[in-house]
């Protein structure tokens, strides 16, 4: 996966929005980041719960790793070279949900399967 195709997804859930932090893209919702994005595009992390970072870095560790400072919080880091389109699309929404109050989500819900 390429960085606009990334940052597509991730700006395609409702009040998700880019930020530049740190000297990089950051995508949150309220204010609360969900994701973030290394500066030359080729790495993201995604808010996750620490059981699901040791599932996916124990079963992918070409693709899946503990990244730097918000790793310890369960946070996944993705290569994009490697990752499955598929897999990372739920990985995005995951994080959003993760992230976005309750009524954002359930009113996305609704429009979706309306």
């Amino acid at each position: 996966m390429r960085g606009n195709d990334v940052r597509d997804l991730a700006l395609g859930f409702p009040e998700a929005e880019e930020r530049e932090t740190w000297g990089h893209p950051t995508f949150r919702v309220r204010d609360k980041m969900f994701m973030g994005m290394a500066g030359d595009e080729t790495t993201v992390t995604v808010k996750a719960s620490k059981e699901a970072q040791a599932a996916l870095v124990g079963s992918e560790p070409g693709t899946f790793f503990v990244p730097s400072y918000v790793g310890q919080h369960g946070w996944v880091g993705v290569r994009l070279e490697h990752v499955d389109a598929a897999e990372l699309a739920e990985l995005i929404e995951d994080a959003w949900r993760a992230t976005a109050p309750k009524r954002v989500v359930k009113a996305y819900d609704a429009a979706d399967a309306g």
